[in-house]
């Protein structure tokens, strides 16, 4: 049961300033599920018979936080979870001609009628603070302790009032680590097409939060039986069956999920647990038979699989930092898979593409990589030796900002102003210290400016990002191979 010692003071107040006005208050929702399973409640809501006019009235620091008369109180806490508390009044709902949200909400019925309204019996839990009272009408309290979740009466009807119930069940499963009960989810089953309806912003939230769980391999699972994955993310389907061969013990679906699971468990973050979801996205479209020594080749598996990384975090609306990240690692995570051929020029060139601070996401998700496939070991001497040359590499210029001369000193020493000229004999320069860090001296560097400055500004931008064309033409040429050959692009 819920033990008063759990509930911070914040909150008590706010019960005791509703029922000092003469009106019901109670803690409702996720707050009081999370209270019953020995969790600290991320938020705090509470539901009560008093109108939003009466709530405004007996709280003036608020803000009306929705169109169903949610009001939310300010206080003085220092944390964050308890700046803002959230009051309801019981309220029920009716028409839902979009599938999400109701057409007519009445304000002022009963806590009985509010808790129907609610989507999943463990939710529908209502706890009066100052009597210590616990409401269960709809046996909440076995399904908490079956760890189970269940709909509040009908589940088609739940799932019609608001069709992104039914990702939202695939998300607490994955968080709660909660089975679905069977009707409920005979009736996700029956109604997957109505997720169509819902803004695709609304679904991805409920994605990212099931990946960012604690087993969003779960999560992922229950999306795809059900029939949710392929409304969104139709990519991944394709994937199932599709076998490896050599060292892989699984398909590729199963490789991915098991690579995403592997980034969870070492609570990496959510663009790692993303790019080990996405990695090899692309297998299924640049599978070939044959080989040396492979029942299969994936040849530019890597460069499409950005691409489509891409697409697909797009269509789902998700941040551009978060894009461009994930894309990057999905881009260059084949690097650290040949143990004979890297160099440390190409450690330097790596870490310029994906960024300093992603270089160790890199390594960790090759790690991750490998036990997807199956692998006990996680290559630890190989892990070590890559580290070694990437703590070696940081060392060496990896930027402009690292070389042994700047844009100041190259006009100290010519007659040369600020502009793209400038700019194009840095980053030549950068070019060739990626190539052979022993250039990176004061006396190199200014002799080799001094004999840019004799070279067209054309052919110094040419020189400038040389990197940068040579792996977009190594790009384009894989892409045509593939496209040619399988039809993708």
């Amino acid at each position: 049961m819920i033990k008063p010692a759990d509930i911070p003071i914040e909150v008590r107040q706010v019960a005791e300033w509703l029922e000092k006005a003469g009106f019901e208050a109670y803690l409702v929702g996720g707050c009081t599920r999370d209270l019953l399973l020995g969790k600290t409640p991320k938020d705090w809501d509470f539901t009560t018979n008093a109108k939003p006019e009466d709530i405004q009235e007996i709280f003036p620091d608020h803000y009306a936080n929705n169109d169903y008369g949610t009001i939310g109180i300010k206080t003085d806490s220092e944390y964050e979870t308890l700046k803002v508390i959230e009051v309801t009044p019981y309220r029920t709902e009716s028409g839902y001609s979009d599938a999400r949200r109701p057409d007519k909400v009445t304000f002022g019925v009963s806590l009985e009628e509010d808790l129907k309204r609610r989507d999943f019996t463990v939710n529908a839990l209502a706890y009066r603070i100052t009597t210590e009272e616990l409401i269960d009408n709809f046996a909440g309290l076995d399904d908490l302790k079956a760890h189970r979740l269940a709909t509040v009466g009908d589940p088609n009807e739940r799932f019609a009032e608001d069709a992104l119930r039914m990702m939202r069940a695939v998300r607490l499963s994955a968080q709660l680590d909660f089975v679905i009960d069977s009707q409920t989810m005979v009736a996700i089953q029956n109604n997957n097409q109505l997720l169509k309806r819902i803004s695709i912003e609304r679904v991805a939230g409920e994605f990212i939060r099931t990946i960012e769980s604690d087993t969003p391999m779960q999560g992922i699972v229950f999306m795809e039986k059900l029939g949710l994955l392929e409304q969104f993310i139709p990519e991944l389907i394709i994937c199932m069956g599709v076998e490896q061969g050599g060292i892989h013990k699984y398909d590729v679906y199963e490789h991915l999920l098991r690579t995403m699971q592997a980034a969870a468990d070492k609570n990496y973050s959510l663009a790692m647990r993303l790019a080990g979801l996405f990695h090899d996205i692309a297998k299924p479209q640049t599978r070939r038979t044959g080989g040396k020594n492979k029942q299969y080749t994936f040849f530019g598996h890597e460069v499409v699989g950005a691409k489509m990384t891409k697409k697909i975090m797009e269509r789902l609306r998700l941040p551009r930092d978060l894009t461009e990240e994930v894309v990057a690692l999905v881009r260059w995570h084949m690097f650290f898979a040949d143990p004979d051929e890297i160099s440390l020029s190409a450690v330097r060139r790596t870490i310029t593409r994906v960024g300093e601070n992603n270089i160790e996401n890199l390594l960790n998700l090759r790690v991750c990589d490998r036990i997807g496939m199956g692998r006990p070991k996680e290559q630890p001497f190989r892990f070590r030796k890559y580290k070694a040359m990437v703590d070696e590499a940081l060392r060496d210029p990896i930027s402009v900002k690292m070389l042994k001369i700047n844009g100041d000193r190259i006009m100290e020493l010519s007659d040369e102003r600020p502009g793209r000229r400038l700019g194009y004999i840095l980053h030549a320069l950068l070019e060739e210290a990626l190539e052979d860090a022993g250039k990176n001296t004061e006396d190199y560097m200014e002799k080799r400016a001094l004999e840019l400055l004799e070279i067209p500004e054309e052919k110094l931008a040419q020189m400038a990002e040389a990197g940068k064309q040579k792996q977009a033409e190594e790009e384009e040429k894989a892409l045509k191979n593939i496209a040619r050959e399988h039809k993708v692009g």
